[in-house]
């Protein structure tokens, strides 16, 4: 392990070597295994390398027994003999600034709260940790990322070292090593001592900064959300988008975008329960219109009413007018929907409507014997519906 290239020189960015096999794996994937290797296999929570041999494209690299398998994409068997390896350096790059940064906040975490970190994965956009803690204030999270982005500052050597496990008592090791054998000991000196198999930069400035973007509860830990080096660029860039775009849809600078918002969502409020005030108010109208046009019986068909409105009217008409029975059809999105009530001083069961309409919209529904509704295709008209339903 200790002789692989990208352990040897973590910034080589090309390199030559020699095919020792080329084969297809149980999935139909071709890969070929090289006499050393500057491509990083997936392993320790850290994606793998990409790039090229010999112009061919490596889309993944596993690490499968000894063997470390180049899988490639395209015509893979025509390599032969000696391969020029190089690796898509800005993403290989990317998560060395990501790896690296884990160990600086984590061991930030471990120096002001005794907090270990239990899991860590290096995503696409993100990067998280899982920190073994009930909850983590505001305050301690920026007290972590200020004492991280200081060790970054300081621009301290990220050193590597193999010991044998004998050797172990020799570091202040954050957390027990899991491995045994040759071990690899990732050390920021006077700060943090770590067995890690991944890739880091040489020093701690090349992390260049670390921003904590939110945290979440994962079974009983706190998972950390994080970006280091250009990624902080690119999420700074992104959030400046946004935050341009709601501003000048707002007519406000910036700095007074979310003052501006939570104005506009109070007047909101405001507005949206004064129309439900006025609605109410409109179906209490509507509900003494149509009964003072009526004997008994409400019968109405509608156009693009909700079941909320049909309910609501009725239940106000039966609750004025408790020996009334009301009947309201709606055709709303190529939908039928009904609502039958009665007043308390009515016998009749509405659910004997409910099984005469249901059947004639294919629809379903149901209710009690004061009040029932229903809903179901278009398959007839809604007054013919609403004839079917007053003929019970």
């Amino acid at each position: 392990m200790k002789d692989l290239l990208y352990y040897q020189d973590v910034m080589l960015r090309e390199f030559d070597a020699h095919i020792i096999s080329k084969e297809t794996d149980e999935f139909g994937r071709h890969y070929v295994v090289l006499s050393n290797t500057a491509f990083y296999p997936t392993g320790g929570g850290q994606p793998h390398d990409t790039g090229t041999l010999n112009g061919i494209e490596v889309i993944d690299v596993e690490k499968v027994g000894v063997e470390i398998r180049h899988y490639m994409q395209g015509h893979a068997l025509e390599l032969e003999g000696f391969v020029h390896g190089t690796l898509n350096w800005p993403r290989r790059f990317d998560h060395m600034q990501q790896h690296a940064g884990q160990h600086i906040l984590t061991a930030a975490f471990v120096e002001l709260f005794d907090a270990q970190t239990v899991s860590f994965h290096l995503g696409s956009e993100h990067v998280t940790i899982d920190i073994a803690i009930d909850t983590l204030t505001e305050q301690q999270l920026t007290a972590a990322e200020i004492r991280a982005n200081e060790i970054i500052l300081e621009n301290r050597p990220i050193e590597t070292t193999w010991i044998t496990e004998n050797e172990l008592s020799d570091f202040n090791l954050r957390k027990e090593v899991a491995v045994t054998g040759d071990i690899r000991l990732v050390i920021i000196p006077d700060y943090d001592y770590n067995g890690c198999g991944g890739t880091h930069p040489t020093s701690t400035g090349q992390v260049n900064a670390i921003k904590i973007l939110g945290t979440e509860k994962m079974k009983g830990n706190v998972r950390v959300s994080f970006v280091c080096g250009q990624r902080v660029l690119n999420e700074l860039a992104m959030r400046k988008r946004v935050l341009g775009d709601v501003a000048r849809q707002l007519s406000v600078p910036e700095v007074d975008a979310a003052t501006a918002l939570a104005k506009i969502l109070s007047a909101q409020k405001h507005t949206e329960k004064a129309l439900v005030a006025a609605k109410e108010e409109l179906l209490t109208y509507e509900a003494k219109a149509l009964v003072s046009s009526s004997s008994g019986l409400v019968a109405a068909a509608f156009q693009q009413r909700t079941m909320q409105d049909l309910q609501k009217l009725a239940r106000t008409i039966v609750s004025e007018q408790e020996d009334m029975v009301t009947l309201l059809v709606s055709e709303s999105e190529g939908k039928l929907q009904f609502v039958a009530a009665r007043g308390k001083h009515v016998s009749k069961s509405m659910k004997a409507i409910a099984e005469k309409a249901l059947p004639l919209i294919n629809g379903k529904g149901g209710g009690s014997d004061q009040m029932v509704q229903g809903g179901g295709e278009c398959i007839i008209s809604k007054e013919d519906l609403l004839e079917a339903m007053q003929n019970v």
